[in-house]
């Protein structure tokens, strides 16, 4: 296995195996990495990470020859930092997001991706003044110095904070703790968000003008159902959207981003996960238009 490509998907968390399971469901797939949730998106509820299974997955983490170092954690949707008009709210996204800073470090994994935030009505600027003061609260007495918290690039649905890239770079320059901080990139979001992602050098070359390739940590791959600047966020399966197979290869397999996990968010189809007919596919740089049969 190629170790310069790192590529993998999110998979679940969930009994009986939990931990042991999320590292053998994505070998399933052909996996080298993969991305988890520590807990239900939705909501707070969290079970107690010594019942899940972490040292069982990790043996087999190791036994499997996965780089933990390329594991990716998600922060839950309903943390949102940039709620500066419901103090209550920001004040639950601040414990909840130390808590789950926590949780990552229990499992070894050093990156955890969170959206930004959103303003709620109040403004971009009151929005992302809000974000660099939650981040601040949470990481000021934080000492999982290991875990970096990836801010993700999102496609400006709602009052979405982060969908310039000009935003993630605003908020890193005002942090008390900017090397605590890094990026996910997600191919839907961006475009979405109105980037032409087809220019691939040229997005990177504005990226890493505005924000620094050096701080990218992950890359969400998924195609959109969107059209470009649609701001909606809606994923959509490898070559079945508007960005298309062979623009997503290339951000895969770009030399520049050789060292960043990959990790796959398409939408299940006939409800069964797409995850490895995707990723062979990306392996072989080639689009199977007939891959849907297979699952």
């Amino acid at each position: 296995m190629n170790k310069e490509f790192i590529l993998g998907c999110h998979v679940s968390l969930s009994s009986p195996d939990y931990y042991l399971g999320s590292v053998n469901e994505a070998l399933s797939y052909g996996a080298n990495t993969f991305m988890i949730y520590t807990g239900a998106p939705q909501n707070s509820y969290r079970l107690p990470t010594e019942r899940l299974n972490i040292n069982k997955g990790k043996e087999a983490l190791k036994k499997s020859g996965m780089n933990s170092n390329h594991i990716i954690a998600h922060a839950p949707y309903i943390i949102n930092l940039g709620n500066s008009l419901n103090p209550s709210t920001a004040e639950l996204a601040v414990d909840f997001l130390k808590k789950e800073l926590q949780r990552v470090a229990d499992f070894g994994i050093k990156t955890l991706v969170l959206h930004p935030g959103s303003h709620v009505g109040a403004g971009e600027e009151e929005g992302l003044k809000q974000i660099i003061k939650g981040l601040n609260e949470v990481l000021a007495n934080d000492n999982n110095d290991d875990v970096i918290i990836a801010l993700e690039t999102m496609a400006g649905k709602g009052s979405e904070i982060g969908y310039k890239f000009e935003h993630i770079r605003h908020i890193i320059d005002n942090v008390d703790r900017p090397e605590r901080l890094g990026v996910c990139l997600d191919t839907c979001h961006i475009s979405d968000a109105g980037y032409d992602v087809t220019k691939v050098d040229e997005v990177l070359k504005e990226f890493d003008e505005v924000i620094g390739l050096e701080r990218l940590r992950v890359v969400h791959v998924n195609d959109s159902k969107n059209e470009r600047g649609a701001r909606k966020d809606r994923h959509e399966n490898l070559g079945y959207g508007t960005i298309g197979f062979e623009t997503i290869s290339k951000y895969v397999h770009h030399p520049l981003l050789a060292h960043v996990p990959k990790i796959l968010e398409t939408p299940y189809y006939d409800k069964k996960p797409p995850y490895k007919a995707e990723i062979a596919m990306l392996r072989a740089k080639q689009f199977n238009k007939n891959w849907r049969d297979s699952l």
